[in-house]
């Protein structure tokens, strides 16, 4: 089976992203000993990268394979909020002839939340490990800039395409980008996230398509797929 290239430190951090990667021994160990422990004893010793990766390119596959149902990637600007370690980023410019632009936070809270957080302070990326993760795995340094959420001026041009799985508003609230969002959208800029409240995406643009359900997950979520905002 194809994989990934990636170390012990980026299973790690995949880990704390994506928590339904981890073994179902793992899990029984984090809520036995809390979250805490999880994220700064547990996750730094006890992981089985070779697993981990075997399951991230899994689902990053399935991630590629249902947007390609209704993007077409090819020489477009695409923006990634919140993408992790970048495996679905990676298996784009793989395939396709695009410029990604990363907005990531650049640390590992002491204690991972899962939930809501109303501020967008929690963090769970090191943007060293995301940059070697995708020049390792061959992705061009000509095709992609990382940019830090908390230090650095973020991008200023328009975007056709932007990704946010699992981030934006499933973590926290989607006003926190609307101004930038604005700022760097076209008309027809496609902007793909999930979130527990689709419906509500109506008031911020003019076109607004559930792409996939998510019933498994306690928050219940749905991929939407916006375009045109106002």
């Amino acid at each position: 089976m194809v994989k990934f290239y990636l170390d012990n430190k980026i299973a790690r951090l995949i880990i704390l992203q994506r928590i339904e990667l981890a073994t179902p021994l793992l899990k029984k160990i984090r809520k036995l000993f809390g979250r805490s422990i999880f994220s700064n004893y547990i996750t730094k010793f006890f992981l089985n990268a070779n697993s981990i990766n075997k399951n991230y390119y899994t689902l990053m596959q399935s991630e590629l394979r249902l947007l390609e149902n209704y993007l077409d990637f090819n020489n477009k600007e695409l923006l990634s909020i919140g993408g992790g370690v970048g495996g679905l980023e990676l298996l784009i410019s793989k395939k396709y002839n695009c410029f990604f632009n990363f907005i990531e936070k650049n640390y590992i809270s002491k204690k991972v939340v899962y939930g809501w957080d109303d501020n967008n302070n929690e963090g769970y990326n090191d943007l060293n490990l995301l940059k070697s993760f995708l020049l390792r795995n061959d992705m061009n340094k000509e095709k992609f800039k990382i940019f830090d959420y908390d230090q650095d001026i973020l991008p200023d041009k328009k975007f056709d395409i932007i990704i946010s799985l699992y981030s934006l508003d499933y973590h926290y609230d989607f006003n926190i980008y609307y101004k930038y969002l604005k700022k760097v959208s076209h008309k027809k800029t496609i902007l793909v996230l999930d979130t527990i409240r689709a419906e509500s995406f109506k008031i911020f643009f003019n076109k607004v398509e559930i792409i996939k359900n998510d019933d498994q997950t306690v928050h219940k979520s749905k991929r939407v797929m916006c375009t045109d905002i106002i």
